[in-house]
């Protein structure tokens, strides 16, 4: 069904409940092709670079090479993209690595931030849901159970 899959991850608990559904999908398909997406999130500005808004950056990459290895032992086809040539909107560095790639999905997951939250601090699910070449998978926050 799907010949590329992109799983575009910042590192969180949240993006790693979505690599489950990037390994079923990629497993029921013939020769599917996985991209791990990992855009470092810098600011820039009247000349000035900031460090990167996460500290534990180099940490997040050793795992994601971890997790390369490790869906290579399950007998994918997997590729890791670090980038940190962006500025605050990852969803287009993730957008230009799925054009690149021919994707036929993005799987992300969602932080679950109200709308208004989404809208203040910026959604990369909700910008890929409208700028994507190819379908787009949101996986939803845990939810409690209600009390």
């Amino acid at each position: 069904m799907f010949k590329s899959i992109i799983w575009a991850t910042d590192g969180s608990e949240h993006a790693n409940r979505a690599l489950s559904y990037v390994t079923d999908l990629a497993q029921a398909g013939e020769n599917t092709s996985v991209t791990i997406v990992h855009v470092v999130e810098t600011g820039r500005g009247a000349g000035a670079a900031f460090l990167p808004r996460r500290q534990e950056e180099e940490e997040i990459v050793k795992q994601l090479k971890a997790t390369e290895g490790e869906l290579r032992e399950k007998g994918l086809d997997v590729s890791l993209k670090v980038t940190d040539e962006v500025g605050v909107r990852p969803s287009h560095e993730i957008l230009e690595v799925a054009r690149a790639k021919g994707a036929d999905l993005i799987v992300l997951a969602s932080r679950g931030a109200s709308a208004i939250g989404g809208l203040l601090l910026g959604s990369t699910a909700h910008r890929l849901l409208h700028v994507a070449p190819c379908p787009v998978l949101v996986v939803p926050p845990e939810r409690r159970a209600a009390r």
